[in-house]
């Protein structure tokens, strides 16, 4: 592995049916960095993201074959406890789903299914997490209120602050802002830089300008491949290959 990955993804194939949807991926992504998986509807960006934490082995039919080393260690094996392996990826949805609750239980679900139910020590994880997402100062007034309550932006956030309280190494968000007004895209964006310094991001997007304002590293896909990757600057101001070129200039859609 390279010294900063966090993931190295080492001749990846995935197959539902017939339909081979990832073709030979292989893809470095670095430590305490915004990985944008970037590319035109349907080349396979959200497919990826889930085979990383193996949410694919949830379809019918699926085979994949390769290696997804996490710090190392290839968790495609069956050694690895999935259970653990998605706890260290929290994963943020197009759309938000908060549980069915109050604001507080979404937040203290997980901490409590994991045995930790001490009330004072729940509260301070609650104001930690919250303020994580920059949520706290808008609801610590209403924390026993449903989380249905919420705005939509504000949803997005409870869930993400709410994997967050699970520990996870990594945070998978696939377009997780392609649901919101413009003002709460904006706070996503502005709270994924605030917590690549603590987390590795992994988001996918078919937005360009999204992608040009927040990533640090691109992978590029077209129709199931990796066609291009690297920094983010290298890859936006003098891409290597004519697809991607093309792909920039407004070709693919």
């Amino acid at each position: 592995m390279e010294n900063n990955a966090k993931i190295e993804i080492k001749d990846l194939n995935l197959s539902i049916g017939k339909h081979h949807i990832l073709k030979n991926i292989n893809a470095s992504i670095p430590s305490n960095k915004i990985t944008v998986i970037l590319g035109p509807s349907g080349c396979g960006k959200t497919t990826l993201l889930k085979s990383l934490n193996r949410l694919t082995e949830l379809y019918p039919d699926v085979k994949m074959h390769g290696e997804i080393c996490l710090d190392g260690q290839n968790i495609l094996n069956g050694r690895h406890d999935v259970t653990q392996i998605r706890k260290r990826m929290g994963l943020l949805s197009q759309r938000p789903y908060p549980l069915p609750m109050s604001i507080y239980k979404n937040v203290t679900y997980g901490l409590r299914i994991s045995g930790r139910k001490n009330k004072l020590f729940l509260q301070k994880r609650v104001e930690h997490y919250l303020r994580e997402v920059n949520l706290w100062e808008e609801v610590k007034d209403r924390l026993k209120e449903p989380a249905g309550s919420l705005s939509i932006g504000q949803q997005q956030r409870l869930c993400l602050a709410r994997g967050l309280a699970v520990d996870p190494a990594i945070i998978l968000a696939d377009e997780p802002t392609s649901a919101l007004d413009p003002v709460s895209s904006q706070a996503i964006e502005n709270m994924f830089q605030h917590l690549k310094q603590r987390y590795t991001i992994i988001l996918v997007t078919h937005i360009l300008r999204q992608a040009k304002r927040i990533a640090d590293n691109v992978i590029f896909m077209y129709l199931g491949e990796v066609v291009e990757q690297g920094p983010a600057d290298a890859v936006f101001e003098n891409p290597s290959k004519e697809k991607t070129k093309a792909y920039l200039n407004g070709v693919f859609y």
